[in-house]
This record gives structure tokens, sequence and C-alpha cells, in this order.
């Protein structure tokens, strides 16, 4: 593939006749077996990502993959001479403000924002806003 892009002599004409000679758009792709057998039939996709016809519960093969949750209450920075000197009892002046909503992160990529609740003496959090799929896509690309 790479000799055909670099070659001098394959022109944009060459591109374009291959092209059209292309099946239309919206076709089962085909490819021929490197062995000479029954060409391979890619399968067509459904908007959901799944192959027509096949099983709509694929994702449950990635149900039990553990991820990190993590919440944070806030950050700072702080040079390594004061970190140094921190000692039990320590106050370190976080830049989020009291009563601002948590950051909830998967694998470091922000979901959600929520408040910390307490339930049976034990600290949860309450998601008060979910980041959309188009939003994390578009914090990704900063």
């Amino acid at each position: 593939m790479t000799d055909v892009i670099n070659n001098p002599e394959v022109t944009d004409d060459d591109w374009t006749a291959a092209l059209a000679e292309s099946k239309p758009a919206g076709e089962v792709a085909t490819q021929a077996a490197p062995n000479g057998d029954e060409p391979h039939m890619f399968q067509r996709l459904t908007k959901a990502g799944t192959p027509a016809g096949g099983n709509p519960s694929d994702i449950d093969l990635i149900l039990d993959i553990p991820v990190t949750l993590t919440v944070e209450l806030g950050r700072t920075r702080i040079p390594i001479k004061h970190i140094l000197q921190l000692a039990q009892g320590s106050v370190i002046e976080l830049e989020a403000l009291a009563g601002e909503p948590m950051d909830v992160l998967v694998n470091g990529c922000l979901i959600a924002q929520g408040e910390v609740v307490v339930v049976n003496e034990k600290f949860g959090i309450r998601l008060t806003d979910i980041v959309t799929p188009s939003e994390r896509v578009r914090r990704l690309n900063r």
C-alpha cells in the first residue's frame, strides 16, 4: 500500500478511476482471502455500532472491566518545600470553594459533578450534573 502511495507514477487520475470502480457506499465490503478461499464478508453495522442481527447485549463483555472512579474535592499547586513542611494538623488550601460541586472522574476523565452526602455514617456523592459525551470529547481535545 505504501508503494502505491509513494509511487510518483500513480496519478490523481488513477485514484479517481479506482474510486469509480469501488462499490457504492452502503454495500457490504468484501475482501478476498489470501489463500483463495471465499472472500470475507464484513457485517453491516447498525447505528449503535453492533452488527445487524447481532447480539445487542455485546456490551456485557465489558461490564466487568474495573475502572478507577475518583471524586475530587479540589486541587492546588504547592512547591515541594511546603510539602516537606507538612505535619499532622496542617491545613492545605484548595482552589475549590466550599459548596462547589465536586468532580467525578473515571480513569482521570471527568464524567459528572455532584455534592457530598452522608448515608449511614458513610460519605457518598449525589450526582447533580452528567457530562455529555460530546462535552467529554471537547475536553479531551484541549
